[in-house]
């Protein structure tokens, strides 16, 4: 397969943001060749929206190996052992049917032998793992809180630039392709550490992102809630041009057979030059139902600034008097995890604390406490 390099990706995204949606599709055809979107490594797949993955930083020896905390990682920079937390990574693998996914595990100090809350973080576009651990601060958080961190990490042989198959329709269901490898891999770390169901999460960022509303669609008896960070709606895309149409801002038809029903976590720059703002509008319209009614009492907007950083407004919405989205649009911000670590990629130090606010959110909503709640 003819190599899909860096300059020709950014004239893609550059004809895209122009409205040149066929030449861009021209364009990476061209570069792509031509084939079927699905099978083996040498068919052609989706070009990546969000630009060129780097590879894992090393081959696994065994489905259960202790890593060394500091290894080359994104673009060959390290990734400090004080950047990935004080407690443990290991390097997995889950296997279903024909499908197989390698996946990293934070165990954090002192952690608990049962009961054990989990994250689940599905990396963006460009990110190799344990740059976006190191990105977002939540091993930190797992430190502090102690709760499981579980990175899955895409496969080449799925996608050649490692990003999650979030638009196309055979990877939108329940029990079939990357939702159920994704499901897999949660619920064999649950099996493993006796973990807590009732406080089971997911998190993504940019692809990611669009991959965890796909997992909240498919998956909410599994899920408890679900952080999305500039991401995008579930089910409403189903080829390339269609995801590229997405992320420009186009507006779309919300789906409206779509169960979003478990509480989300939504973040969001205004100036997202990749994945246009507009898209966690769409993703609240699925949560709160296209064609429901709020009243004074069921939004409460909140303005903020992080000192010396970037203003925000946080709304919350509220449905029979329980939290089911709390939204977070960070004013110039661009395509970025807000509040991550400088020097990773895709972070910007200057917003508010997303993995904290999430942690905060997640807590606050597990299912056992919705129950006590109700």
């Amino acid at each position: 397969m003819i190599g899909f390099d860096q300059d020709a990706m950014t004239q893609a995204l550059n004809l895209t943001k122009a409205g040149r949606l066929a030449e861009a599709t021209e364009l990476i055809q061209a570069r792509l060749g031509s084939g079927s979107q699905s099978g083996s490594s040498s068919k052609v797949r989706p070009v990546n929206p969000f630009g060129a993955a780097q590879p894992f930083p090393s081959p696994l020896a065994s489905p259960h190996v202790q890593m060394p905390l500091s290894k080359p990682d994104f673009h060959g920079s390290q990734a400090p052992a004080e950047s990935l937390g004080a407690g443990t990574v290991l390097e997995r693998t889950y296997t279903r049917g024909s499908g197989a996914r390698r996946y990293l595990l934070y165990v954090p100090p002192d952690c608990p032998s049962q009961g054990v809350p989990v994250i689940v973080m599905l990396h963006g576009g460009t990110q190799a793992v344990l740059d976006y651990a190191a990105g977002t601060g939540m091993n930190k958080l797992a430190d502090r809180h102690r709760f499981l961190v579980v990175y899955p990490e895409q496969d080449s042989r799925a996608n050649p630039m490692r990003y999650w198959n979030w638009f196309r329709p055979q990877d939108q269901r329940t029990g079939a392709g990357e939702p159920a490898l994704i499901a897999g891999i949660t619920e064999q770390v649950i099996r493993e550490y006796g973990a807590d169901r009732d406080r089971v999460f997911i998190v993504g960022f940019s692809a990611g992102a669009a991959m965890a509303t796909v997992m909240a669609a498919t998956y909410p008896d599994l899920y408890a809630a679900a952080g999305v960070h500039s991401g995008l709606p579930y089910g409403v895309a189903h080829d390339v041009p269609s995801a590229f149409a997405l992320m420009r801002g186009e507006n779309p038809p919300v789906r409206r057979d779509v169960g979003l029903r478990i509480p989300l976590i939504v973040f969001h720059g205004d100036r997202d030059q990749i994945v246009n703002v507009v898209n966690a509008s769409h993703i609240r319209s699925q949560r709160l139902g296209v064609d429901r009614a709020l009243t004074a009492d069921d939004v409460t907007v909140r303005q903020g600034r992080v000192p010396h950083g970037h203003a925000y407004q946080r709304t919350i919405y509220l449905a029979n008097a329980e939290v089911v989205l709390e939204q977070w649009i960070v004013h110039g911000a661009g395509h970025a995890w807000s509040g991550g670590t400088s020097g990773y990629s895709y972070t910007d130090a200057s917003g508010p604390d997303a993995s904290a606010e999430m942690v905060r959110f997640f807590f606050e909503h597990g299912r056992q406490r919705r129950s006590l709640l109700a």
